[in-house]
């Protein structure tokens, strides 16, 4: 009996034992689940390893409480993928944004929020990607329910592609205007010091990007101007572009400087650099590469690298990645009235491997009209001027002119005799066996490959090119730095004045009206360029007289004989008035549309920022398919599929 009476009174005991306290939200069908205290640990996910941040805290916000059980998560298995499944578009945005939520950020065992307008932003930019593949925005990526306002304290994660972490060190503020750190920059750096430079001269500078790299940093370009961020009438554009190859350091240094030199000088009143800013669109790109350049400066100045870091994410050579458009250009050559000028990028380029760092370079050549531009080497001393492929494929070493032979030598000339050491006669120095040269070289007759930049501004856009070898160390020490900007200095600065030699103009109706794309053709010369959006143009040419013609469908061509002085600087004004005709010729008709852009390509469809890429290039799921090509990625998952990545019917 008192047996029977102690189990009794210890079952009512327990039932009427206080339930453990729930927390908002926790209550699950009338039970309670164990609070776990959060606690930051470090980041042990090998996706997202490389946020800007050191420490996360479980629970995460979709409440998985282990490492164990995320990495069994399709939501993780998804952030994984995606790089795959959209072809490297958004990436690593998205693997970023996505492990902001799968591993967020810890500060005092206590979870920040990333920031709602960059998953707003993201979304906008990368939903019609997963559009292409019939793949629906990911749940976990809902900016209202996992995100935060900038007012609840989130955090950008994003912020390292943009080069907002890791940001130069602040200098002294009594430091001379003219203050120049000569260092090597990292990334962040980098556009830590071009923003700085630009915020100083705001009124003639300004940053923008033309797109990410494969690893998502953007390509940052700082450019001088009276008007910053807009082509002005008959002032003509110039490009500087450095660190093509990674491992290859000098030209983006070189640029670095050369934007704060700019920048302070104008400032200072120097009236050669007010005269060449106030008369010039200047475009400085000193890094091209920056995922290949990351991996360089791993191995650190002064190792000699001659592979390490050349190529880029993707193991892609960015000069040898463009269209071969040389070959065309020799096939047209003996052709009657061809031209070997803006010559259409052929559709089975876009069958290969194409780099958004090349898709970003002719989407950029496409939306300003450059007339002159440099790409800045390492490893060797010395000016190149195309064409880099020789005309017979097999000839490693033959001198392949364009038919702007006389212009591409005055051009490279002009770098080479204001280099000190390029111009010395000693054989005995780096670079010594150009000598005899003059320091200079035909492309191809150095050495012969394809898929070059310098070849494809010059055949598919009205932009000449060379390339400047700027020394025999790829990745010198910061002691040498000082030197090589000395050494180079006055080079860079009269090869961009020497984008206003030759003649330029407006081509217009009989009402003033511009006429955009007509043709400026010069006699003896197979090779024309074209006017802008407001009917200007730039044609670079040498001293001498010449027969001048501008011509457009539906007008009259009218021709004009030109004399340039040798000790001409400035580039003659030449103006056309072009009269309508009722008829014009076939050939001329047959020859318009032979070259214009196919508005259909894809690079006309290519977004640089966002990396969207070619439409249907995936493929997606047809009508009749219960589930799209991708599914299979998930098929070990079992039981926990991602039925949320399924669009609606």
């Amino acid at each position: 009996m008192v047996l029977r009476f102690l189990l009794l009174l210890g079952g009512l005991l327990r039932a009427t034992k206080p339930a453990p306290r729930c927390e908002t939200g926790q209550e699950t069908l009338g039970q309670c689940q164990t609070v776990q205290k959060a606690k930051c640990v470090d980041i042990a996910l090998s996706s997202c390893t490389d946020v800007a941040y050191t420490q996360m805290v479980y629970p995460n916000f979709l409440d998985q409480k282990s490492r164990e059980v995320i990495e069994y998560s399709s939501e993780y298995l998804l952030i994984s993928v995606l790089h795959n499944l959209l072809q490297g578009e958004c990436n690593p945005d998205l693997r970023l944004l996505g492990c902001s939520v799968l591993a967020p950020q810890c500060q005092k065992d206590k979870a920040i929020k990333p920031c709602r307008h960059v998953c707003e932003n993201l979304k906008k930019n990368c939903l019609p990607a997963f559009d292409a593949i019939d793949m629906a925005w990911p749940y976990f990526l809902d900016c209202d329910r996992f995100f935060a306002g900038e007012e609840e304290g989130c955090f950008d994660p994003l912020a390292k592609l943009r080069g907002e972490v890791d940001a130069e060190e602040d200098l002294p503020s009594d430091l001379p205007a003219t203050f120049i750190q000569f260092k090597h920059h990292s990334y962040s750096q980098m556009v830590s010091t071009l923003k700085k430079t630009a915020s100083k001269c705001s009124h003639i500078a300004t940053t923008y990007s033309i797109g990410r790299s494969f690893e998502g940093k953007d390509l940052f370009v700082i450019e001088f101007s009276t008007k910053p961020g807009h082509h002005e009438l008959l002032k003509p554009e110039f490009k500087y572009i450095g660190n093509m190859h990674g491992n290859e350091v000098v030209g983006k240094e070189l640029l670095i400087y050369l934007a704060q030199y700019l920048c302070s000088e104008y400032l200072l009143g120097n009236p050669r650099i007010q005269a060449l800013i106030n008369n010039t669109r200047i475009h400085l790109l000193p890094s091209l590469n920056p995922d290949g350049y990351e991996l360089a400066a791993e191995e650190g100045a002064g190792y000699n690298g001659w592979v390490i870091g050349r190529q880029t994410a993707q193991n892609l050579d960015l000069n040898r990645n463009f269209p071969d458009l040389t070959s065309e250009a020799y096939r047209r050559a003996g052709i009657r009235g061809a031209h070997l000028d803006h010559i259409p990028i052929p559709q089975s380029y876009w069958w290969g491997k194409v780099a958004p760092e090349t898709k970003a370079v002719m989407k950029w050549l496409r939306s300003i009209p450059f007339v002159l531009s440099a790409s800045l080497h390492g490893g060797e001393l010395v000016v190149t001027y195309p064409y880099d492929y020789s005309r017979h494929p097999m000839e490693e070493k033959m001198f392949s002119p364009t038919p702007d032979e006389k212009v591409f030598k005055m051009l490279a000339k002009a770098y080479a005799d204001a280099h000190p050491v390029i111009s010395d006669r000693s054989e005995l120095r780096c670079g010594g066996n150009f000598v005899k040269r003059g320091g200079i070289i035909n492309g191809a007759e150095w050495y012969s490959f394809t898929g070059g930049m310098a070849d494809f501004n010059y055949l598919h856009t009205n932009c000449f090119e060379i390339t400047v070898e700027v020394g025999c160390e790829k990745f010198p020490l910061e002691e040498e730095l000082f030197t090589i900007w000395h050494e180079n200095k006055g080079a860079l600065l009269n090869y961009m004045e020497m984008v206003h030699r030759g003649i330029k103009g407006i081509v217009s109706d009989k009402f003033g009206n511009p006429i955009k794309n007509a043709r400026i053709s010069v006699r003896g010369i197979q090779h024309d360029v074209t006017t802008a959006a407001d009917g200007d143009y730039w044609r670079l040419l040498p001293p001498g007289t010449f027969i001048i013609s501008a011509q457009a469908p539906g007008y009259s061509r009218v021709m004009k004989r030109v004399t340039i002085p040798a000790r001409m600087k400035q580039a003659g004004r030449v103006d056309f008035v072009l009269r309508p005709v009722e008829t014009w010729p076939n050939k001329l008709l047959r020859r318009s549309m032979e070259d214009a852009y196919d508005p259909h390509d894809p690079l006309e469809l290519f977004d640089p920022h966002a990396q969207h890429g070619q439409p249907g290039a995936r493929g997606g799921s047809s009508p009749g398919r219960e589930k799209p090509w991708w599914w299979s990625y998930f098929s070990s998952l079992d039981l926990h599929k991602p039925l949320w990545l399924l669009k609606q019917r």
